[in-house]
């Protein structure tokens, strides 16, 4: 999973933008910011270039519980 759609949303950047950017098409960027479709990681890093943002914060932040399961 990624932020891409939401950090696009946040700086005010379009989709079709990017993909001209990139140099993928719009359907490439749309399955990405979609979540159909997960980038490679070298196009994540171009991504976060050129939104002007580190690669951490187009990835999703998983949170984990610290609290153990309980086991039946």
């Amino acid at each position: 999973m990624n932020r891409i759609k939401e950090v696009l949303e946040e700086k005010g950047i379009k989709q079709k933008w990017l993909a001209e950017r990139l140099g993928k098409s719009y359907n490439m960027v749309n399955s990405y910011t979609q979540n159909r479709q997960q980038p490679r990681l070298e196009i994540l890093f171009e991504i976060a270039k050129i939104l002007d943002v580190e690669p951490k914060e187009l990835l999703t932040e998983i949170k984990v519980s610290k609290t153990p399961a309980k086991l039946s």
